[in-house]
Parts: C-alpha cells; structure tokens; sequence
C-alpha cells in the first residue's frame, strides 16, 4: 500500500516512531551490559530537564544542531549534501574570532557583535562557496569536496592557532581572552533580571538568534521564488532547468547559505561561551546536524525538535555517565548512533505501518459515516 500521509503524520509522528525504536533498541543494549534501562533514561532526562541549568545547557547544546541542522536542510532542497558543516563551522568562529580581535579594544558592543555575527557567515559562506564552485563548474562531487574541506579546515585552524593567533605565553593554542563588549549575553542572566531566578548556564543569545534563523529560512524556501527554484533544483535539475532556473546559481547561492548558517555555530561557541579562538569547538555538530535534518524532515519545525532531542542526549548522557559508570562514554555516542540509524537509515521502516493504520481508520470512519447518512 502506498499513499501519501498527512504532514503531521510524516514529519510528527514517524520521526517520533523512530526515535522511540532507537530507545527500545538502546535499552536492549543498556539491559544487556547489566544496567537497569529504565535507570538510565530517569538519570539522562533528570541531567538534561531536572533543573534550570540542565535545562540551559540542553538547549545551548540544541543550539549548535539547529544551526548545522538548518545547513544541511537548505542544501538539500537544492539536491546537495552537504557534508562540511564542521569545516563551516569552523571557519565561522574563526572570522567571528578575527573581527573581535580587530575590535575589541576600539569599539563598542553594538558595533563588534554584528561584525563579529556578520564575519561569521561570510566567511562560513566563503568555505563553502569553493565546493559549491567546484561541483556547479568543474563536476567535482560536493559529498568529497565538503568532507575534503572538513579536514583542510581543521588543518588552517592548527595552523593560524599555533603559529599566529596564540597568546604570548600561552601553554594551550588559545588566543588572548576577548573584550567584555565581544560577549552575548547569557540568557540566565535576562531572567534574573525580569525576576526569574534561574542557574547560570552557557546559554546565550545565539539560541533565539538560531529561533530566528528557522523563520527566515522557511520564509525562504517555501514563500519566495528563488526558494522554489531551489526545491525544483531538488526535485528534478532537468526540470528545473527548462523552466529557467540556473543550475550553477542555484548551487552556489544554496551552499553559500548553507555555510553561512553552519558558520553561526562559532557565534554560539566563540562569543557566546568561551570569549577566546580556540581548537575543536565544532567538534561533533556538523556531522549531528546531517542527523538533526534527518529526523526533521527538512523543515525548520523539525529540525528545532530534532536539535533538542539531540541536546537532550548530549547533555543527559553526560549526566547518565557520572550516575551509572557502567554506560561509558562510548555507550552514550552508540545511543546516539542508533537515534542516526533508526531516523536515517531505516526512516522509512515504520512508514508502512502508518499508511496501513491511516488506511484502516479512514475505511472505518468512511463505513461508519455511510451507514449514518
């Protein structure tokens, strides 16, 4: 049986399918290892939602993924995968790094956030610009040359750390502290001052910034031409090329966009929590966000309830290592692997089963309204 689901069914609850297979399959795991599963998920929800600084590092973790996750979503719809989100990423808290170097000490926040905001994207957009010519021009495919690009980024930013950038006398290869005019404002902080007595936690700005983001694009890409140019390129590049469309305009402008988001993963980190450049900041959140896309279908919508399922395992996992040491670290890293495989991989696994109940329930109510009538 094959017919089309409503959207709340397709993009609701099969994800939310998936991902309590991945937990039933992740239990089996946690029972087999001699732990009490449902131990374990008491512990992980207590460290990620038990109290307000969970609760804000949850969603300064969530953060990160939904930028990634918006990333990888835009190239998408124009047919890309894009693959170097953590090179992006990168690139993006170096340029943001790099403007409040230069200004840190001459102007006024109002003056080197935006900057630093807008460094951010550009050069996060610049990373990404090279495979996105390199696939529109020269055929080269984007899944190699972004992954090629993850590690020629990791390589820049050793070098610029250790030989450039690194503070005199440094031990570690860090650059010199920031300003405090270059630091967003931690979100605890706001609502201690509206009276709300809230833990400190590394949540900052960046998180409604991320809220804003997931509007704009889906302005974007679902209610502006150029946006279904870009959801035609995905569907069908022939096709979208005998209605005018311009193939090679489209990739670059996609994945310079996308860049550019994966590029606000350095705002979050570098302005928002650790006011220095640094090595691996990224680490981790350009590949999460391919899984954050995933699961949400590659909506916006989505993609904020995917990033919050994943900073939920991020911070709770950290959480459940100390309260059970026997689920290590890596068992932790395996649970997420199995939320990837159930909501990539197998996405579709439990699709059929809905289609069937949908079919089901329609037939009934269709026989019961007919014999009423």
């Amino acid at each position: 049986m094959n017919q089309s689901l409503p959207r709340w069914v397709d993009i609701g609850l099969i994800p939310l399918a998936n991902v309590l297979l991945a937990f039933c399959a992740a239990g089996l795991i946690v029972l087999a290892i001699g732990a009490d599963p449902f131990a374990a998920v008491k512990f992980m929800l207590a460290g990620a939602l038990g109290n307000s600084e969970a609760i804000g590092y949850t969603l300064y973790y969530a953060t990160n993924y939904i930028f990634t996750g918006l990333a990888v979503a835009v190239a998408f719809h124009a047919g890309l995968f894009n693959i170097g989100g953590e090179g992006q990423a990168t690139l993006g808290g170096l340029g943001a790094g790099l403007a409040v170097l230069a200004l840190d000490h001459t102007g006024s926040a109002l003056v080197i956030v935006p900057t630093a905001i807008l460094a951010a994207a550009i050069f996060g957009a610049a990373w990404a610009a090279i495979p996105a010519y390199l696939q529109a021009y020269r055929g080269s495919h984007i899944v190699i040359t972004t992954i090629m690009f993850n590690f020629l980024a990791s390589a820049l930013m050793v070098y610029l750390m250790v030989n450039v950038l690194m503070a005199p006398g440094a031990v570690a290869p860090e650059s010199r502290d920031f300003a405090d005019t270059a630091a967003l404002p931690l979100i605890s902080d706001w609502l201690n001052a509206l009276g709300f007595h809230v833990m400190e936690s590394p949540l900052n700005l960046s998180l409604v910034f991320a809220l804003v983001a997931c509007a704009l694009v889906w302005f974007l890409v679902w209610h502006t031409p150029w946006g279904y140019e870009l959801r035609l390129m995905g569907f069908n590049a022939t096709a979208a090329l005998y209605a005018g469309a311009n193939p090679r305009r489209i990739i670059l402008l996609a994945m310079m966009l996308s860049g550019a988001l994966a590029g606000f993963v350095g705002v979050n980190e570098i302005l928002g929590v650790h006011h220095r450049l640094l090595l691996d900041f990224a680490l981790g959140y350009g590949f999460g966000g391919i899984a954050v896309a995933l699961m949400g279908r590659n909506h916006p919508v989505g993609i904020v309830f995917a990033g919050l399922l994943f900073g939920v395992l991020q911070q709770g996992g950290t959480e459940l290592t100390f309260e059970m040491p026997q689920v290590t670290r890596e068992m932790v890293v395996a649970i997420q692997g199995l939320v990837i495989l159930f909501s990539g991989a197998l996405a579709l696994m439990s699709r059929p089963w809905f289609e069937w109940s949908y079919w089901f329930v329609g037939r009934k109510l269709a026989v019961r309204k007919a014999a009423s009538a």
